[in-house]
C-alpha cells in the first residue's frame, strides 16, 4: 500500500514539475515577444508637425526617459531570449531547486529593470499628455497624437511584460523552495 501511495505522490510531483516547466517556457516566450514589440514600437515612433509655422519633430531619442525605456526593453528582450534558450537546453528533469533559484534571481533583476523603464516612460508620457503648469511645460499630445499613441501602446506592452515577469518570478521562487544544500 505504501508503494502505491509513494508512486502516486511521485507522479503528481512530476506532473506539477512538468507543468511548471511548460508554463515557464510559454511565459518567457510571451515576455520576449511583448518586450520586442514594445522596443520596436518605441524605437520607430516619430512624428513631424508644423506648430506655429515651425516644423517640430517628436522622437523617442529626444527624451532620456524614453531612451532608457527603449534600451531597457531591448535588454530585457535579449536576456529573455537567452533565458528561454537556456531553459530549452536544460531538460525539465534536470531542473532542481538551485537552478530555479538562479532563474528566480534572473527574473527578479529583469522585472526590476523593466519596471524602472516603464515608470520612467509613464512619468514623461503623463507630462506629455497633461503638461505641468507649475513648471510651464505644455502638453504635446494634442499636437503629436500619433507619436503619443505609439508611446502609449509601447508602454502598455511593456507593462504586460512586467506582469509576465512578475508571474515568472513567483513561479521561480516557488520552485526554488526545494534547494538541497
Amino acid at each position: 500500500m505504501e508503494n502505491v501511495e509513494a508512486k502516486h505522490i511521485h507522479n503528481s510531483t512530476l506532473k506539477t514539475h512538468k507543468l511548471s516547466f511548460m508554463a515557464q517556457i510559454c511565459l518567457r516566450l510571451l515576455a520576449t515577444v511583448a518586450t520586442l514589440a514594445a522596443a520596436w514600437i518605441i524605437l520607430t515612433s516619430k512624428q513631424t508637425v508644423a506648430v506655429f509655422g515651425m516644423v517640430v519633430d517628436a522622437r523617442y531619442s529626444y527624451s532620456p526617459a524614453f531612451k532608457f525605456f527603449a534600451y531597457a526593453n531591448v535588454i530585457v528582450c535579449a536576456v529573455s531570449a537567452l533565458s528561454l534558450l537556456l531553459l530549452l537546453v536544460i531538460s525539465y528533469k534536470s531542473l532542481v531547486g538551485m537552478k530555479f533559484f538562479y532563474f528566480f534571481l534572473h527574473d527578479l533583476m529583469v522585472v526590476t529593470l523593466l519596471m524602472a523603464g516603464c515608470a520612467a516612460a509613464t512619468a514623461i508620457g503623463y507630462v506629455g499628455q497633461h503638461g505641468n503648469s507649475h513648471t510651464g511645460w505644455m502638453p504635446i499630445c494634442d499636437d503629436f497624437g500619433k507619436f503619443c499613441r505609439k508611446v502609449a501602446i509601447s508602454v502598455a506592452l511593456s507593462y504586460f511584460g512586467v506582469m509576465v515577469y512578475l508571474l515568472l518570478t513567483i513561479i521561480s521562487a516557488v520552485n526554488s523552495r526545494w534547494i538541497q544544500v
